[in-house]
């Protein structure tokens, strides 16, 4: 039998339940919900708030489990509470990462075209993938949204239609940072943002050197109490964002969106359901959708005035090149033929190494926020680069709590700087001369990466795989990406201003130093996981799929409100950007039915 939790005042019902296997037939639901929302991540999140508290009657369906950070978080583990002393096995990111997934999922495969290497993360958790990410909260700027080089198409809509909602945004979640008045780089509305701790100073002393700028980070955590909210509590500097926060510090769509969306009475949530396809009328309209309980593979159909996408760009456009019907026999949203095309994920590069100025540090704490303490916005003109676009630098290092693999490599760090008694030694070595080696490295580390503008292509794309299918029976995805010269030669630019940060700030490098024969260092497509634009918005119903307010032009009570609706990414990370375009899609649909021209 289905367990039935109670959150406060509503119900989520959670299918993740002993498998009855009794029964295959189609389970029809007779309540017709004023929407239904496929996914509860940042998009799908988001309009599910405000339209749960415009009250409307809201069904969301998640493919994973139920996921509450202040219950389910592993954050303040030590490392021996993991068997594997918090390594990294089926979770990529560690035993004590908030993300139920990776890039391989049992049973859910997915196909590569041409010799593509496409890498595809995927969370099947309450919150999808903002249970983990690192809280980098940017706005996308005026030349984001209408390029001046010409290259990729412009946006249908400005910064300035969606600067309001970023300031919506800015204020119901919470973002630090300091106003610095690049036109490119839009400034929010801030709470402070943490102090730089002191491998953050070396950094920043090399920056200046080399001419790269460096402001302070932009994260969406709560330095300080959010004002008018009493749900969540303000951080206490543990560093372990990535694990979810037990006091709602963070963001995370579970803790700020769906949780307090169900508190409203008006949301239902049902966990473990794998939506096969969005079902349709004789007209072609939406009317709800069908899933696969993913305990028992039953299978559902629930109906719903209005159908709302927010299951990943490439989860989505998944789903609508699956639902098929004879008013849209190419899948729904599809006359143009876009979906799935313009695939594109941000760009990224590393490189990290050492300060010897740090050995034999004082020990104190310095974990911070688990974001960023300081960033490198573009800061160049492309007019005398090799390259369009540009990139932004993240950096990382100090001390942290040890875990798994601390120390690992210090045959690559002791040699290369004299011991105690001022003597050059051979690297490596053991017992205690090596225990204290130890001692003397810790918090000596310094990394930096880039994520970059990926230009979005046509040629890029995922496809339904004909000949495969998912564990449930529904088709998979098939990808075709390949990196462009541009995107190496932005990454080759990376790796020579890491260089010269390095270089700066006193640092040795331990990195082995990529070359053309690695496209320097550049990341398989997919590896950042900030893949956006296989739905694309557009004026024109013939070469995009939604109008500017993501709503399907083939279909008008359909919407998608994922990274999908991108055109162009920046080289700003994706999330901020999704919440900012859900809720002002939420906001038009409520708009809408008020004319009622949508259900």
């Amino acid at each position: 039998m289905n367990i039935i939790l109670k959150l406060q005042a509503e119900t989520i019902i959670n299918l993740n339940t002993e498998c009855e296997m009794k029964d295959f037939q189609i389970k029809k639901s007779d309540t017709e919900y004023d929407a239904i929302v496929i996914g509860s991540g940042a998009g799908g999140g988001m309009a599910a708030y405000v339209l749960a508290h415009a009250g409307q009657k809201v069904l969301m369906l998640e493919a994973g489990d139920h996921f509450d950070p202040r219950t389910d978080a592993q954050q303040l583990k030590w490392p021996w509470e993991s068997p594997r002393r918090g390594a990294s096995t089926t979770r990529p990111f560690g035993d004590f990462d908030a993300s139920y997934g990776g890039w391989v999922l049992d049973g859910e495969p997915y196909t590569q075209k041409d010799n593509s290497e496409f890498a595809w993360f995927r969370s099947r958790m309450l919150g999808g993938r903002t249970n983990h990410w690192g809280r980098i909260s940017l706005r996308m700027g005026p030349e984001d949204f209408k390029p001046k080089d010409g290259l990729t198409d412009s946006w249908p809509i400005t910064y300035d239609d969606l600067k309001p909602f970023y300031d919506k945004v800015d204020r119901l979640i919470g973002v630090y940072g300091t106003v610095e008045g690049i036109e490119n780089e839009p400034d929010g509305i801030f709470l402070p943002p943490p102090k730089p701790r002191l491998h953050e100073l070396f950094i920043r002393k090399g920056a200046k050197k080399a001419g790269v700028t460096v402001i302070p980070g932009r994260g969406s955590v709560l330095t300080e109490a959010l004002p008018g909210n009493k749900e969540r509590g303000s951080c206490f500097f543990c560093g372990q964002c990535g694990r979810a926060c037990k006091v709602y510090a963070d963001f995370s769509a579970s803790s700020c969106l769906v949780i307090p969306a169900v508190k409203t009475g008006n949301l239902t949530v049902i966990t473990n359901a794998m939506v096969r396809e969005v079902l349709t009328d004789k007209a072609g309209l939406a009317t709800g959708v069908s899933y696969v309980n993913t305990r028992d593979l039953q299978e559902h159909q629930v109906r719903g005035k209005v159908v709302i996408l927010g299951a990943s760009a490439c989860e989505s456009a998944r789903l609508l090149m699956n639902s098929k019907s004879a008013a849209h026999p190419d899948g729904i949203a599809n006359s143009s033929g876009v979906v799935g095309k313009y695939l594109h994920d941000s760009t990224g590069a590393s490189l990290s190494g050492f300060l010897p100025q740090l050995m034999d540090r004082k020990r104190y704490n310095e974990d911070g926020v688990g974001s960023v303490h300081i960033y490198s916005p573009w800061w160049l003109n492309n007019k005398n680069l090799d390259f369009p676009r540009g990139y932004h630098i993240e950096y990382g290092g100090g001390m942290h709590m040890p875990s798994y693999g601390f120390g690992g490599g210090m045959q690559g760090m002791n040699g290369l700087v004299p011991g105690r008694d001022g003597q050059m030694k051979e690297a490596g070595g053991y017992g205690a001369s090596l225990k204290d080696d130890y001692r003397r490295f810790y918090g000596t580390g310094v990394g930096m990466a880039g994520r970059g503008t990926a230009i979005a292509r046509e040629s890029n794309y995922c496809e339904i795989d004909p000949k495969t299918v998912d564990k449930f029976g529904i088709p998979v995805l098939r990808f075709h990406y390949k990196w462009a010269p541009e995107e190496v030669k932005q990454a080759k630019h990376m790796q020579e201003t890491f260089k010269e940060i390095m270089h700066g700030m006193g640092a040795v490098i331990t990195s082995k130093l990529p070359g053309a024969d690695t496209n320097y260092g550049l990341e398989a497509p997919g590896k950042i996981i900030h893949e956006v634009g296989t739905v694309r918005m557009g004026d024109d119903p013939k070469t995009s799929a939604l109008n500017k307010y993501c709503q399907a032009h083939d279909c008008k009570n359909l919407f998608v409100v994922d990274a999908a609706p991108f055109v162009q990414q920046g080289d700003k990370n994706a999330t901020w950007t999704i919440l900012a375009l859900s809720m002002r899609t939420a906001e038009y649909i409520l708009a809408q039915k008020k004319k009622l021209n949508v259900g």
